[in-house]
């Protein structure tokens, strides 16, 4: 997660950068989903049955602050669609997590609303494209008009809710558009994520841009942050898996605030990149442990051994390796100048396409002459 946003405030009005203090989980409690997103990297779909008890999701609470975790993302599936999800997120309070809601919003109504803006620190609303965009991509007709009227409806009830956008060649002629909505619905924040090769995302591989669409996007993503920097506009603009968009940030600092230069490069030196498994991780609703939920290795399963046994282990050599800094990464990224920034990306989609855990991220758009030291 790149907060370019927060970044960009802080370091010209220097002020302290946010951080994470601990790591945060993104825990799938259940596989059950009402849409058949394309991008989807646990493959969900509604005929999926909760397998996770309440008793076994209290159990590991209890292991979480023992292993680091302060923060944790309800996502799914559909985490909504589990009747003792509020009963859950009770028990995360009691050990002072905060929790956060990753939800398609189809199942925010009246009668749960208010008690949704109570529990959840933060609220993220997927919608990928304009009305025809989003419900061809999501599987469900409808589902858009859903998601808008669930976030109009959150904030008619003094809450606020974001909106998570993945790029995708399917979503790509939405992207300027989604700027535009979360200005005329006055959203909070706009998270945008770019595809990662895991679950139907690794099935629908020919759905990624290219590399010069990305660097293309990112630019106008970075022009919009500046906009609404100079503007007073609220709008919180995150992107996600893809480090290189840092560097980016860096490369317009050094054209346009070259006395900032050294600032900012030493906060994206301290934020350190990519941390999947470390500051990063995720557990599902089969009791398995990932660097993050995208990962082809599982290192470990909180059903069978305690989850902070697992996630402060010295011994497992996926998590010491990806816990090094900056990480030993092949091909471009050992000549890399910036490795220290990005920290090799996403071992996923290295994984995805060479085999390779330690391959380079095959996603990174900066060209040779940008990296080479």
């Amino acid at each position: 997660m790149f907060r370019l946003s927060n970044l960009i405030k802080s370091t010209l009005e220097n002020q302290k950068s946010r951080t994470l203090d601990g790591s945060i989980m993104i825990w799938n409690f259940t596989n059950r989903c009402n849409l058949l997103c394309h991008h989807c990297y646990s493959k969900a779909d509604a005929n999926e049955k909760d397998t996770l008890t309440f008793e076994e999701i209290e159990q590991t609470i209890s292991k979480l602050k023992a292993g680091g975790v302060n923060f944790v993302i309800f996502s799914g599936g559909e985490p909504l669609l589990r009747k003792d999800i509020f009963d859950i997120a009770k028990v995360m309070k009691k050990y002072n997590i905060m929790t956060y809601l990753s939800t398609n919003g189809i199942y925010v109504s009246p009668k749960n609303v208010d008690q949704i803006i109570e529990t959840f620190n933060y609220i993220g609303i997927s919608i990928d494209g304009i009305e025809e965009i989003h419900d061809q991509f999501r599987g469900q007709k409808g589902a858009y008009k859903k998601s808008i009227e669930a976030i109009k409806l959150i904030q008619a009830h003094g809450g606020n809710a974001g909106i998570r956008f993945t790029i995708t060649k399917e979503t790509q002629d939405s992207f300027y558009a989604m700027f535009e909505l979360c200005e005329e619905l006055k959203v909070d924040k706009l998270y945008i994520s770019h595809l990662v090769y895991s679950g139907r995302g690794k099935d629908n591989l020919e759905i990624d841009i290219s590399k010069e669409q990305r660097k293309k996007y990112v630019e106008f993503i970075i022009d919009k942050a500046f906009e609404y920097y100079k503007n007073g506009n609220n709008i919180d603009l995150v992107t996600g898996n893809m480090e290189m968009d840092a560097i980016m940030l860096l490369n317009r600092f050094k054209k346009e605030y070259p006395d900032f230069v050294e600032t900012l490069k030493q906060k994206l030196k301290t934020w350190g990149g990519n941390s999947a498994g470390h500051r990063l991780g995720n557990m599902d609703w089969a009791g398995n442990v990932k660097p993050d939920p995208f990962f082809p290795f599982v290192v470990g399963n909180y059903l069978e051994t305690p989850f902070d046994e697992i996630w402060t282990s010295k011994s497992n050599e996926i998590l010491n390796k990806l816990r090094e800094h900056p990480r030993q990464i092949k091909g471009r990224c050992a000549q890399c100048r910036y490795i220290e920034i990005c920290n090799g990306g996403s071992r996923s989609r290295a994984y995805a396409i060479s085999g390779d855990l330690w391959e380079e991220d095959p996603s990174c758009y900066l060209t040779l002459e940008e990296t080479r030291r």
